[in-house]
């Protein structure tokens, strides 16, 4: 007999190997919301290198900006809070992986049960019975309907997509540092300006007094002078708390406490110049947001895929040995021995529609998940392009803005000239240097422009994470 039932095990894993052939999970396909990218721009196809492949420390040369970016990547609180995360999700696929492997556990106990005395066991048992067992239960079930591969799947497209996410946090990281950093110096160069002006202006105070005195300009100019003067105090009051600001908030993302922050002065600021492009499809090869919104859709396709398995009949098979006596000094004997062999298939069929709810939310999840894919998608596209345009026109905007202050320049000298010679017009000496600072801080403001918009497009293509 013992030899029949093990002749009959041997044909399971037969059937099971048949069965299979009957996989009803589905294959994941990527879909067409890739080909939606539209940058608006030709350099796109022109270009076959992409800035995001570049390393931050080759695109940015600034050592002491290196050296802020190395610190957040280190300490910021967002990175290590995503880096637990992938420690969770690896965790899950490392159990994914184990889904093919039996489950075996141990089981020793000891029973005692009391017998009424009047009963037929009791009688014979004199009213008590302990019973002494070791036992191993081994269980195992078939993965007919591919409802474990699916979940590890799911499981693999979750860990990847934490990675991606990681990935995606310090892409913005490096994105947020720099930028701070770039506006930072831009702020150093208006206050030093603004300094200046309220130099020159307290001279021109002075000079407007004497010019009063001679007769040429009246108390009316003076005042206007005057308030010239204090307005240039109020915009260094300005300047020097958005200075501080900024500090703490870029200490808080390298993960310091407020502090001063040491840079370089706005001149000597230097950005790798080859800023190819790169291909459309190169986006979604480096932009981790993208990639991670594409894992989360593998995960919610395969978990529909286990949902849908359990309409399926499962097929379990369990073993169960051991030792069994009433007798504990009897219990390693060979007479102890027992063994008990199950195989059978499980076809729900009443469950309170929990199988057929399961089913329909991973179906909207799918969606969802799909949705949030090409919304990621499409704001990729629209960020890269933003970042292109704002780049040709920071361009555009520095070359006018240097005209333009030129000319200002040249009428504030025109215009003292002309009134220290007794034929000028005092207010257009007002009007020309208040342009003239104007300008001249227009000027800062487009080259920051131009850094951002480089920045901006690094990061919009995926770069800073590699």
């Amino acid at each position: 007999m013992n030899t029949r039932a093990l002749t009959k095990l041997v044909y399971i894993p037969v059937l099971v190997v048949a069965m299979s052939s009957c996989f009803t999970a589905k294959t994941y396909d990527r879909p067409q919301v890739v080909e939606e990218a539209n940058f608006r721009t030709d350099k796109l196809s022109q270009d076959s290198l992409n800035i995001a492949q570049l390393s931050w420390k080759e695109l940015f040369l600034d050592e002491k900006l290196v050296n802020l970016i190395e610190l957040g990547l280190q300490n910021n609180l967002d990175v290590r809070i995503a880096l637990q995360q992938i420690l969770a999700a690896e965790s899950y696929f490392k159990q994914g992986k184990a889904g093919n492997i039996p489950m075996l556990s141990l089981n020793p106990q000891v029973t005692h049960q009391e017998l009424s005395r009047n009963s037929q066991f009791g009688a014979f048992f004199d009213g008590g019975i302990t019973q002494y067992e070791i036992s191993a239960n081994l269980s195992w079930e078939a993965d007919i309907w591919g409802k474990i591969r699916s979940t590890r799947r799911a499981f693999e497209a979750g860990y990847l997509q934490s990675v991606a996410a990681h990935q995606a946090i310090k892409t913005e990281l490096i994105s947020r540092i720099a930028t701070h950093y770039f506006q930072l110096m831009a702020l150093d160069e208006q206050l030093k300006l603004t300094k200046e002006t309220i130099a020159n202006r307290e001279i021109a105070l002075e000079t407007t007094q004497a010019l009063k005195e001679s007769g040429i300009v009246t108390e009316v100019a003076v005042k206007q002078t005057e308030a010239q003067l204090h307005t240039a105090r109020v915009l260094m009051i300005d300047l020097e708390l958005e200075i501080k600001l900024l500090e703490n908030t870029l200490s808080i993302l390298i993960g310091d406490e407020p502090k001063a922050i040491q840079r370089a002065s706005f001149d000597e600021q230097e950005i790798n110049p080859e800023l190819g492009i790169g291909f459309p499809l190169q986006l979604l090869r480096n932009r981790p947001d993208v990639i991670a919104a594409e894992f989360g859709l593998v995960n919610a396709f395969e978990l529909t895929n286990v949902a849908r398995s359990s309409f399926y009949p499962s097929l379990t098979i369990s073993a169960t040995s051991g030792l069994q006596s009433l007798q504990f000094d009897r219990l390693f004997s060979l007479n102890s021995v027992f063994a008990s062999f199950i195989g059978g298939l499980t076809q729900p069929i009443l469950n309170g529609r929990r199988i057929q709810t399961a089913y329909e939310v991973s179906l909207t999840q799918q969606e969802q998940a799909y949705l949030e894919f090409r919304r990621t998608i499409l704001s990729a596209s629209k960020e890269v392009s933003d970042a292109l345009y704002t780049f040709e026109a920071s361009e555009r905007r520095i070359s006018a803005k240097n005209l333009e202050f030129q000319a200002y320049d040249i009428s504030i000298e025109y215009s003292e000239e002309l009134l220290d010679n007794g034929i000028g017009n005092f207010l257009e000496v007002l009007t020309a240097r208040e342009n003239a600072l104007n300008s001249e801080l227009g000027l800062i403001n487009a080259r920051l422009s131009q850094y951002g918009a480089i920045v901006e497009l690094y990061r919009a293509l995926g770069g800073g994470w590699q």
